[in-house]
């Protein structure tokens, strides 16, 4: 009896844990916390491998706003590769038209490749003076 309570009460706590892990969200993007981090059909999503600069400073309040006008009322896509920071899950996100939002932002000139996480597939995306003018966070 004991056994089949430990089993249910397992079964009923993994049933409350979040479902995100390594799937995909599809859905409209509700908020853009800032330039990194948005929320899709209820699920906050840090973009991995792009490091932006943080809100409050100038760079990061224009990204903020870039990214606010480039996705207002667009339907996206965030395939999340199951790993969280904070209470966001991390993942890379896509247009309809199949546009990878984090190479948009780096291609802008708003963010720039964090390596450690992108294994550096955005690197030859940032434009020329872009790492002179934005810093590179310690953690990339």
């Amino acid at each position: 009896m004991k056994a089949l309570l430990v089993a249910a009460a397992s079964f009923f706590l993994m049933s409350l844990a979040p479902t995100h892990a390594a799937e995909t969200v599809t859905g409209k993007v509700t908020k853009v916390r800032d330039a990194d981090t948005i929320v899709v059909h209820g699920v906050a999503v840090r973009l991995n491998g792009v490091d932006v600069p943080e809100n409050g400073t100038q760079a990061g309040n224009q990204a903020t706003a870039a990214m606010k006008r480039y996705l207002r009322g667009m339907t996206i896509t965030c395939e999340l590769n199951g790993e969280r920071t904070h209470d966001r899950w991390v993942g890379v996100c896509f247009t309809q038209e199949g546009h990878d939002i984090g190479a948009v932002l780096i291609a802008s000139g708003f963010a720039l490749d964090c390596a450690r996480y992108s294994g550096g597939r955005y690197r030859n995306l940032e434009p020329a003076g872009a790492r002179s003018r934005l810093r590179q966070a310690r953690y990339c």
